[in-house]
């Protein structure tokens, strides 16, 4: 059964809730976690002149944002949680804006890559591909969208507070080549362990 719009709202305010209840926990709980892999995977298929335009998708306290800015590019933050906009801004000093992932308002072809490191997750699988269609139109032609998500089997639902759907690599394809991306390359996180201790599945794409 589709979700109505009053459920939809639910689920974005109790995700929203949670997170805006434990902002400073997940801040710490955070800080020291290593994405460089999932960084340069962004930044090495960007084709554009440097510095180049970055939406940090799911920005939370700002932690990435520093990181783009430190290696000399424009990075804008976007959150749906207002602690964390206000952590990302004053951490970072990097634009952040507030929107709720389900009512974006994206600027055309406005960025050369996307980071939505861990983030895509939280978004009900029915909305997702227009959410997808929104990211790939913020792109620049060309551009590039990096995603990480927990992985799973195409299974969706509350996980305590937060709202959460957990994609197969080939569901996950699927819906990005559908949105109208083509596939750069695919991981799984942390590096170096067996398949079952990987929990995460990143991917990078190109705007077609």
């Amino acid at each position: 059964m589709p979700l109505s719009a009053d459920e939809l709202a639910r689920i974005s305010a109790l995700t929203l809730g949670h997170y805006q209840d434990c902002a400073e926990d997940f801040r710490q709980g955070t800080r020291e976690h290593d994405v460089s892999q999932n960084i340069a995977a962004l930044l090495t298929h960007i084709q554009a002149q440097a510095p180049y335009q970055i939406l940090d998708f799911g920005c939370g306290p700002g932690r990435d944002l520093r990181t783009f800015s430190a290696l000399g590019h424009v990075a804008v933050g976007l959150d749906g949680c207002l602690r964390f906009i206000e952590m990302a801004r004053a951490d970072s000093g990097c634009e952040a804006w507030l929107q709720d992932f389900l009512a974006l308002d994206l600027p055309d072809q406005r960025f050369d890559g996307i980071f939505a490191n861990a983030v895509l997750f939280h978004i009900p699988s029915q909305e997702l591909p227009r959410v997808l269609r929104q990211l790939h139109a913020a792109l620049k032609p060309g551009g590039v969208l990096f995603s990480s998500n927990p992985r799973g089997d195409n299974q969706e639902g509350w996980q305590g507070e937060r709202y959460g759907a957990y994609y197969d690599w080939a569901n996950w394809r699927t819906l990005l080549a559908a949105a109208g991306f083509s596939e750069l390359e695919h991981y799984y996180r942390p590096a170096g362990l067996p398949r079952e201790q990987q929990p995460w599945l990143a991917s990078v794409w190109r705007r077609g």
